[in-house]
């Protein structure tokens, strides 16, 4: 058992409200850069909608992630999409499997001074759109965010890949146009366990971190193959026009070291994101990403393994783990939601690259439909909740559709998973009457959870303190001892993660 630790972050999707906070935020700090114009490390998708670069979840087109190969027996593998050794030296210098500009955006500016030169006369003056690549004026057709809160309609939505495989019904009522319902989707880099992009770079320029999992590009190996680019699924590997190098997200590590949150995830007005350490087996990585699709989730799940077994922490310390590390994993906001509550999912996990960033799938556009006529003050015993429960499936925001997000077209998952999520705000409601009656306790059961645990997942989703969100763990002594007088640690707690304060002799 090679166990190691991998920094993770989780975005719980009922609370983000698409302000794009966190986008700007990583934008200012990372990609204000000349040939960086386009690239948002950070971005935030309207769904059902067709994402950032157009369309990137089509992987018939695209050629990213992983392909199973279904063998004999067990005898499976897995192959790039992208190429094998032969297609890659063809693919050296010409490959047509590249997001082309188009699929991103131009991008651009505004020539401000044409507002204060303009000639005197009876119109307002503009400022002409300017192109940040040629420097010459151009027509503004697309952006980053370009069917922000249009994604739902019928214009946008059409075009999601997500829904391809939905039923004729379903997809028919994702376009009534009466009827427009989203969710914001941010995404980073996942920092995948099994990185597509570190297969496919043909000089070894990208590389994933052993002592935090973080994946970073060496671009000083750079040659600018950018096959990085075509070979990550999620199109989060940009290149650099100017510089030649590709980049990526880097999970702020700069910040990491020295006790503080992701930019993105520290500026979240809604307090969606959560940061964490999770142990896992490297061992198992292989026969994890070498299983069907059916069990695909299960067998990634079993990766990630419990901080609190004395066999997982004497492997963990066999292999360097530091104490701070293990202590920080068993406090892990990451872990309860991924492991011991299961309610939380990673993106596209068919892609094989067994991606470490999770979400909880939203419960806000099922509770309108489900609740029906149902009067949402009445605390009553009355309310038959668990006839409720066995309705999500008149959700506004199809269980199919989540399903194909989160969890390889499973809907049994997804409808435990918002079943849950359900009885909880259920059992919360009720905290002002009676909250254990028998209906409500009857809910409780039927998703699976005990109230002590539906208190626990409520108190981390809606009074989290900024260090309970963010359990960060010390990089080294200097860090450990900086961290611990952070003046932002609250009530004498460590802020920013460091679990204890370092000894005096260490």
């Amino acid at each position: 058992m090679k166990v190691r630790a991998h920094l993770s972050m989780l975005f719980h999707l009922d609370k983000c409200i698409g302000c794009h906070t966190c986008s700007v935020a990583c934008k200012n700090l990372w990609t204000d850069r000349k040939g960086a114009e386009y690239m948002w490390w950070n971005n935030v998708e309207t769904r059902p909608g067709s994402g950032y670069p157009t369309q990137w979840e089509d992987q018939e087109h695209f050629r990213g992630g992983w392909e199973f190969q279904q063998g004999y027996g067990e005898d499976h593998k897995i192959k790039l999409r992208l190429h094998g050794r032969l297609g890659a030296l063809a693919k050296l210098y010409f490959n047509n499997d590249l997001p082309s500009l188009e699929d991103y955006y131009e991008p651009f500016t505004f020539r401000y001074a044409d507002l204060f030169t303009a000639p005197e006369g009876e119109d307002q003056p503009t400022a002409i759109p300017i192109s940040q690549v040629t420097g010459k004026p151009m027509q503004i057709e697309s952006g980053p965010n370009w069917d922000d809160d249009l994604g739902g309609s019928p214009l946008y939505a059409k075009n999601d890949p997500n829904r391809q495989n939905l039923p004729a019904e379903v997809q028919a009522s994702l376009d009534e146009i009466e009827r427009v319902v989203f969710n914001y989707l941010p995404r980073i880099c996942n920092h995948c366990l099994n990185p597509a992009c570190v297969a496919a770079c043909p000089s070894g320029a990208i590389y994933k971190r052993a002592e935090d999992g973080i994946v970073l590009v060496n671009e000083n190996k750079c040659r600018a193959w950018r096959m990085c680019v075509a070979a990550c699924p999620y199109k989060k590997v940009y290149y650099n026009w100017n510089t030649g190098k590709s980049e990526k997200c880097i999970l702020c590590f700069p910040r990491l070291e020295t006790g503080q949150a992701p930019a993105c995830a520290h500026s979240c007005v809604g307090r969606i994101r959560y940061m964490g350490v999770l142990l896992y087996d490297a061992d198992r990585i292989p026969a994890a990403a070498n299983v069907p699709d059916e069990r695909l989730l299960d067998a990634f799940l079993d990766t990630i393994l419990d901080p609190f077994d004395p066999a997982v922490i004497a492997a963990a310390k066999t292999n360097d783990v530091d104490d701070g590390w293990i202590a920080a994993a068993q406090k892990s906001p990451v872990y309860q939601f991924v492991k011991v509550w299961r309610i939380a999912l990673p993106l596209h996990l068919e892609y094989r690259t067994l991606a470490m960033m999770f979400y909880i799938p939203p419960l806000s556009p099922v509770m309108s439909t489900v609740e029906g006529g149902f009067n949402r003050l009445d605390l009553s015993d009355k309310v038959q909740d668990f006839d409720l429960l066995d309705n999500l499936d008149a959700a506004r925001l199809p269980i199919q559709y989540l399903a194909n997000l989160f969890s390889v077209g499973d809907e049994a998952v997804i409808r435990r998973i918002l079943a849950k999520m359900y009885a909880v705000r259920l059992y919360m409601r009720r905290q002002t009457g009676d909250a254990t009656g028998p209906a409500t306790l009857q809910a409780l059961a039927r998703a699976g959870i005990t109230p002590a645990e539906a208190e626990a997942i409520y108190r981390l989703t809606t009074l989290p303190h900024l260090h309970e969100r963010f359990v960060l763990p010390p990089y080294h002594r200097e860090m450990a001892v900086e961290t611990w007088r952070d003046p932002l640690a609250h009530q004498g707690e460590v802020g920013f993660g460091a679990i204890q304060p370092p000894a005096r002799g260490d």
